[in-house]
């Protein structure tokens, strides 16, 4: 059975929210963490995503930055 990965947006707070969700859910951990390189969008060196479980269920919190605004859209892809 496939599953399913919600990726959270964030202009460039993802790790401080990642943090904040570690920090009031039990069951909670990171993952995997990743930066980005020399193609950006985000500065090189920066957080691109940072992975985690809460109680189980996989995240994943991007820094997408402002591009996007937010809407209430579900995007599916395949992975």
């Amino acid at each position: 059975m496939r599953k399913i990965t919600p990726f959270l947006w964030f202009d460039d707070q993802a790790e401080e929210a990642v943090n904040f969700y570690l920090s009031v859910f039990e069951n909670a951990k990171r993952t995997a963490i990743t930066h980005y390189g020399d193609e950006g969008p985000g500065a090189k060196g920066s957080v691109m995503t940072v992975a985690f479980e809460l109680d189980g269920s996989e995240f994943v919190a991007l820094n997408g930055g402002p591009q996007f605004k937010f809407t209430r859209e579900v995007r599916l892809v395949p992975s």
